[in-house]
């Protein structure tokens, strides 16, 4: 989806992190595995394992398709691969938002959601999200995909990458990312903290969208202050029974997908997540996402589903813990000597 999360929208970025170091793990020493649904977790592994191009997948995916015993399967092919960088764990989460919206627009619906424009440059920044919507720079090229109600809304929007959206009548369509502007992202919610107007712990989603709408030319600049800028594409043709379109253009799945850094763990990959906090979760997750503001080896964002419901719970997670990647065994070792056996000294 290429999306940031509800949370970074709140979080600074902390120190450059170090280069990775990889540790081999037992499955024992994986806190609450054997009480995870193993089942579950191979049907969305199967999902998208038939994308991954290198042999090894290939033949991992091949005994996929001949229902082994799941459990039995993952700990046969794949060995727990503990990722660092130095930087602390921070699980987020994300969802999929369903707003009100119609195709024409109107007095009520008057904030547009655009479209991939054919002359955007490839690989180097282009307008500012304020000089998209200050000058009316798109106006006129029938990039309209839809028209919300609320600029807030076209911004959270394009926080989330994805979105189902209601129409007069019950139609709904949904939208999926196509692409963005090139300019870098940032988290308005620093922003509000820099300016002394909250502290994190004051934050949420909700407070920000309450204050941009108390505070509509102070809240349009703060907007403005991430310049990046997110296009869409319609994806009505994914049924409505399942979630939006990840990174690998299948559909992710509810508390069983999660967006990761794709230069550290590899897409399609199972990863082993233990979230603390107040609703700990330990169980095995699909990494088919990624996100702007999703980078490092410990960094994480969970899929918690469609709807106002899913988006309160994902906004409230902001938790610690660790994730463990599982790799093909063969590809494990081959991290040697970078790899720190510690199961197998």
């Amino acid at each position: 989806m290429k999306r940031a999360a509800l949370w970074p929208l709140l979080f600074v970025a902390g120190a450059a992190m170090a280069d990775p170091t990889y540790t081999i793990l037992n499955f024992d020493q994986l806190s609450g595995w054997a009480a995870d649904d193993h089942a579950a977790a191979l049907a969305v592994f199967r999902n998208t394992c038939g994308d991954l191009p290198d042999r090894d997948w290939i033949n991992i995916c091949a005994f996929a398709a001949t229902n082994p015993d799941p459990r039995a399967y993952f700990e046969l092919l794949f060995r727990p691969v503990l990722i660092e960088d130095g930087a602390p764990m921070l699980f987020t989460g994300y969802y999929e938002p369903e707003l009100r919206g119609a195709l024409t627009p109107d007095a009520v619906y008057r904030y547009p959601i655009y479209a991939l424009p054919p002359d955007l440059p490839q690989d180097q920044p282009w307008l500012t999200r304020q000089q998209i919507e200050e000058t009316g720079a798109l106006l006129g090229q029938g990039l309209e995909i839809a028209y919300l109600a609320d600029p807030v809304d076209v911004f959270f929007l394009q926080i989330q990458g994805s979105g189902r959206i209601k129409l007069p009548g019950g139609r709904v369509i949904r939208v999926g990312y196509a692409g963005k502007n090139g300019q870098p992202y940032a988290s308005i919610g620093a922003e509000l903290i820099t300016r002394g107007i909250y502290t994190a712990d004051q934050l949420s989603a909700e407070t920000i969208r309450s204050w941009v709408r108390a505070n509509p030319d102070l809240g349009q600049a703060l907007l403005w202050t991430n310049t990046s800028y997110v296009f869409f594409r319609e994806v009505s043709e994914v049924p409505a029974d399942q979630g939006p379109l990840g990174a690998m253009n299948r559909s992710v799945t509810p508390l069983r997908s999660i967006a990761v850094d794709p230069s550290l763990v590899p897409l399609g990959a199972p990863v082993w997540i233990e979230k603390a906090g107040d609703n700990p979760m330990h169980r095995l997750m699909i990494a088919q996402d990624t996100g702007a503001a999703i980078k490092g080896a410990q960094r994480a964002d969970i899929f918690f589903g469609t709807g106002a419901a899913a988006g309160r719970q994902a906004g409230n997670i902001r938790d610690t813990g660790r994730m463990v990647v599982l790799l093909p065994i063969q590809r494990a070792y081959d991290q040697l000597p970078e790899v720190l056996a510690a199961a197998n000294p």
